[in-house]
């Protein structure tokens, strides 16, 4: 029987709620790379679903359905939610009934059905005054699994992802929004804080990074998922304005009051400690940036 990092057996069953989005698409694809036995379980049917995957069309507030998709998985990843901060501002109980109550419909299947490790998308936010009703929807949803994993030993990795960028993104994602209204418009635009600070990260690096999670080191602890170097806003909007030869009058600061968002860092609450996860590679920003106005180009031609 052939063997992977961290110990599994090859062609173990893995759950991705979610997988049919952004972040867990490329999970999902990663997994399928290593030899895993991939199912998609997602509202909508995949648009990058591969002829080695499964797919299960549901909902994760379906117990019925989600209980039969888990059982038999050794893994389950819960990518499942709503995931933008601006829509949850705006929907309070959505967000609860699907973040809230949805992760932990997820945890009770992987309960009664012995999962091994349960891998849950959380967010920087955690650590934020800011991230408004989606920070409160993810913070709440880390305290339950700490307790199921102190209750019933289901043991569990969080990932806390920063700012995700790269191919498959949709307009709720701030990378994608920027360039792709550059592209139409002619004008770098942001909508937020002139001193805003990010660290961003390629998807295809956290991915990876969230594949390999699965190494037993990796059990029950929290996992920090963001770029490698710091980056102001103001000159990732000159290089995004240099790459597509625009001068810097084409950059526009819209400086509305972008409630939930953070400035500078999220660091104001301290919840259980995260390790930071150092990949020994990783995509450079600019590559990727070319990537993203590569990818849209073809999409309008």
């Amino acid at each position: 029987m052939k063997y992977k990092e961290g110990g599994y057996k090859a062609m173990d069953k893995v759950v991705v709620l979610g997988g049919s989005g952004f972040i867990g698409s490329h999970i999902a694809d990663c997994l399928s790379d290593r030899g895993y036995q991939v199912t998609i379980f997602d509202r909508t049917e995949s648009s990058y679903l591969r002829p080695d995957q499964n797919m299960v069309i549901g909902d994760i507030l379906d117990t019925d359905l989600l209980g039969r998709t888990i059982k038999g998985a050794e893994f389950v990843y819960n990518f499942a939610g709503l995931t933008d901060l601006n829509q949850a501002l705006d929907n309070p109980v959505k967000t609860i009934e699907v973040n809230i109550l949805g992760n932990i419909y997820a945890l009770e299947a992987c309960r009664i059905h012995k999962i091994k490790r349960y891998v849950y998308a959380s967010t920087m936010y955690v650590y934020s005054r800011e991230g408004g009703f989606y920070r409160c929807s993810k913070q709440s949803s880390e305290h339950y699994i700490e307790e199921y994993q102190s209750v019933y030993n289901l043991d569990y990795t969080i990932l806390r992802f920063g700012s995700i960028y790269g191919p498959r993104a949709d307009e709720t994602n701030g990378m994608y929004s920027i360039v792709n209204s550059a592209l139409k418009t002619g004008r770098v635009q942001y909508k937020g804080d002139i001193e805003s600070v990010r660290e961003y990260i390629h998807v295809e690096d956290a991915a990876l990074a969230s594949v390999k999670i699965l190494q037993p080191s990796y059990k029950n602890e929290s996992i920090i998922l963001t770029g490698q170097e710091s980056i102001h806003i103001n000159d990732l909007l000159k290089m995004i304005a240099e790459i597509l030869k625009l001068d810097d009058d084409s950059i526009e600061f819209m400086e509305e009051k972008y409630n939930g968002h953070y400035v500078r860092t999220p660091y104001a609450y301290q919840p259980k400690l995260g390790r930071k996860y150092i990949p020994s590679s990783h995509v450079d920003l600019g590559q990727g940036l070319l990537q993203i106005i590569t990818n849209l180009d073809n999409t309008e031609t």
